[in-house]
């Protein structure tokens, strides 16, 4: 069940798994984001004694500002590195109701199926060789009712303009070579998997960075990064 992820993505992940919470290392932008989607989340699928998934966890930086917000939350990864360091910022920040676990979404939905009230799988789409089972996996996850929320990032001209040559390369918001252009996911092609996973987009939001103000902020514009929320038939 570990087929479904790129060797050289975990490394790349694990190495930096140290600076995960360091909210001016690499992850910076992760740490800025995370307010955004948390509240964009929490609006349309109020968190507070819901059971919630997180696909692609990471260190953690979504999953614990979820149980925060009184969700009980198990985040998952094949990167161990980075869920040690969740599991340790877990301990150290007494962050109630998290939990985490290495293991592949496809498995847990095996082994899970229908039970979660919410699934995220959040900047992961495109670090992965078959994202279109990531999605099916998190559509046999949801309850019937229920909630998934994806972001990832177009494919265009603009989106690699912006996501590679000015994040990585101008701005140096990212690592270079974080991201690979050919891996890059249209709206419509997840709105696809996701409709072949029962799960029916309801909303889209676009992520956009101003790098006067040093912000981000959710807007219409899907050009770029972007999310989707999509709900499970009851």
């Amino acid at each position: 069940m570990m087929t479904n992820a790129d060797p050289r993505e975990l490394a790349k992940f694990s190495e930096l798994a140290h600076r995960w919470w360091d909210t001016e290392s690499d992850f910076r932008p992760l740490h800025q984001i995370n307010p955004l989607r948390l509240d964009w989340i929490d609006g349309l699928a109020p968190l507070q004694g819901k059971r919630v998934l997180d696909v692609g966890c990471g260190g953690g930086i979504l999953a614990d500002s979820m149980a925060r917000r009184g969700a009980d939350v198990l985040g998952i990864d094949l990167a161990a590195k980075p869920l040690k360091v969740a599991q340790l910022h877990a301990i150290e920040a007494a962050t109630p109701r998290v939990a985490y676990r290495e293991v592949a979404v496809e498995a847990l939905a095996d082994e899970m199926p229908e039970a979660f009230d919410v699934v995220t799988c959040m900047e992961m789409l495109e670090h992965v060789p078959d994202p279109g089972s990531i999605v099916a996996a998190c559509g046999r996850l949801v309850k019937p009712g229920g909630w998934a929320f994806f972001s990832t990032i177009n494919r265009n001209a603009k989106a690699f303009v912006f996501a590679i040559v000015g994040a990585e390369q101008v701005l140096k918001l990212l690592p270079r070579g974080t991201h690979e252009y050919a891996k890059f996911l249209r709206p419509s092609e997840l709105a696809a998997w996701c409709r072949a996973a029962s799960l029916e987009p309801v909303s889209a939001r676009g992520l956009e960075y101003n790098p006067l103000s040093r912000r981000y902020r959710l807007s219409a514009d899907t050009s770029v990064n972007y999310l989707v929320a999509c709900r499970k038939p009851a």
